[in-house]
């Protein structure tokens, strides 16, 4: 019997007989959220094992467990998995075909954390993820983790390092994928999953293995489950990502430090040439005073339009922020994103606090990164940013200071650098663009918010330049989640509604 009907859609095929795998069933709303619902307890029991398992990226060791764990996970799923080796922690590629489909879809994910101080979180271990309601006066109080099988309510709140960035989009797609094969749905394409376990480093051997798999890693589209969404919470697709490089700006002052009664008014005092040097970095309104630092931006009625659409509240967000006066690059935040910006990320020069000491510091040192936009030449911001150091006085060298330039008359500054990725930007009207909005329309019943650009980075450019493919960011967590800093959190009501999202993104057809 099953050779005959093999032969017999053989024999259709030969004679020119029209045949269509059955269409993919694409489930509803309503649905969507009583399998969510019903798989809740059990995808949050997940989310917790998942938390459990330390990540941070400048500890390889510690991301071998989380590939392990993503490997069982996505195999029981039905993917087919392998390492992409980097030279240190290798890219995770899961991949399923979709019976039907006649299209590729790529998904983004990150595995990674930034690092932890235990000391700055209020709780035993940002590694031990625990479940808090809050209260009225705006702290937090933890519950035991069996609450979750009650009535839970939807603002509660997990916290464990990585809980949104990015550990709570990864098993919000794993439940998601459970959800759809519950109902019945599936996704509307074939399925290649990469994860990248060191987003938190700057990804700096993505664009290489990207351009080494490029076969393996072809698709039609991209999306990224990572970021977050606008500050109002509201629904949110990111059409782009500003790229990143990095500057360590070393200057030298004494051998070692020195008492600061002893030659105080003689030996310079390195913290103090690095800040004039800072200084001349910026004009008081805010603006990178590097020439050609923002040309080539150029924003048409168009964009400022969908710029404009943007929702924000400056008055808000200033009173959120803490500030009076923004700086004034342009006249709104959603304008200032377009351009690339120069920012000091941190300072070092001696102690502070109860560990102060009367020296004169013998190293002065700035961290500089450099957001940059589609529009930017990294290389040559660069060149303009060291072109500028030496017209200040500087001698700018690459290594440690040798003695001859100890005692040279112009002080030594040691320059380190790198340009992790370029920016990305998708048009607002792609294909891909309105396959999304539908799915947000759909499921939300109301349209999301469109963001020509997200002011932070995502390493998403190596896949958009070498894969030719368009990519579109769907945040899946709340907005307040602490990311990168002590107390980390995702929002129940967020995870939640999260899974439902990436299930109406899996599912919705193409045109």
């Amino acid at each position: 019997m099953r050779v005959r009907i093999v032969l017999s859609l053989a024999g259709l095929i030969a004679a020119g007989t029209a045949f269509a795998e059955p269409p993919i069933a694409q489930p509803s709303s309503d649905a969507l959220r009583m399998e969510t619902e019903r798989q809740a307890s059990k995808a949050l029991d997940r989310y917790r094992e998942f938390l459990r398992l330390p990540n941070d990226a400048q500890e390889p060791d510690d991301l071998e467990p989380v590939l392990g764990w993503l490997t069982a996970e996505f195999s029981r799923r039905g993917f087919a998995t392998s390492e992409l080796a980097t030279g240190r922690i290798p890219l995770l590629l899961a991949e399923r075909e979709t019976p039907g489909a006649t299209k590729t879809l790529l998904v983004y994910l990150q595995a990674d954390g930034q690092p932890v101080d235990p000391a700055a979180w209020d709780q035993e271990s940002p590694w031990e993820p625990v479940l808090k309601e809050p209260e009225d006066d705006g702290s937090w109080r933890a519950l035991p983790w069996p609450s979750l099988a009650g009535a839970r309510q939807p603002d509660w709140r997990i916290f464990a390092r990585s809980a949104a960035d990015s550990k709570g989009p990864i098993v919000q797609f794993l439940t998601a994928l459970d959800v759809l094969a519950a109902v019945g749905g599936g996704p509307s394409a074939h399925l290649k999953v990469i994860i990248d376990a060191e987003e938190e480093l700057g990804s700096p051997r993505l664009a290489a293995t990207v351009e080494r798999e490029r076969e393996r890693l072809a698709a039609n589209e991209l999306v990224i489950f990572d970021g977050p969404p606008h500050p109002s919470g509201e629904p949110t697709l990111v059409f782009g990502a500003r790229g990143i490089a990095t500057v360590t700006l070393t200057a030298y002052g004494p051998r070692t430090p020195q008492h600061s009664g002893h030659y105080g008014n003689y030996v310079p005092n390195p913290a103090f040439r690095l800040a004039r040097l800072l200084a001349s970095l910026k004009d008081a309104e805010g603006r990178v005073t590097l020439p050609g630092f923002y040309d080539g931006v150029e924003l048409t009625a168009a964009d400022r339009a969908a710029l404009t659409a943007v929702p924000d509240d400056p008055k808000t967000l200033h009173r959120k922020l803490g500030i009076g006066t923004p700086e004034r690059v342009a006249d709104t935040l959603q304008e200032s994103i377009q351009y690339p910006s120069l920012n000091v990320r941190g300072l070092q020069a001696g102690w502070v606090g109860e560990q102060a000491r009367t020296i004169i510091p013998a190293t002065a040192t700035a961290e500089i990164d450099v957001r940059l936009v589609v529009e930017s030449d990294a290389v040559a911001l660069l060149r303009s940013l060291r072109q500028h150091i030496e017209k200040q006085g500087f001698r700018v060298i690459d290594a440690e200071p040798t003695e001859e330039e100890r005692l040279a008359h112009r002080p030594p500054l040691r320059w380190r650098s790198q340009i992790s990725y370029g920016a990305f930007r998708t048009p607002l009207d792609s294909e891909l663009g309105h396959r999304l909005q539908r799915a947000l329309t759909g499921y939300h019943g109301r349209e999301p918010i469109r963001l020509r650009t997200l002011g932070g980075s995502i390493p998403i450019a190596p896949f958009v330049t070498t894969l030719g493919v368009p990519a579109v960011a769907v945040p899946t967590v709340n907005p307040d989640n602490h990311q990168h800093s002590p107390n980390e959190n995702l929002r129940l009501g967020d995870f939640l509604d999260g899974v439902g999202v990436i299930a109406a993104v899996l599912c919705e057809p193409w045109e």
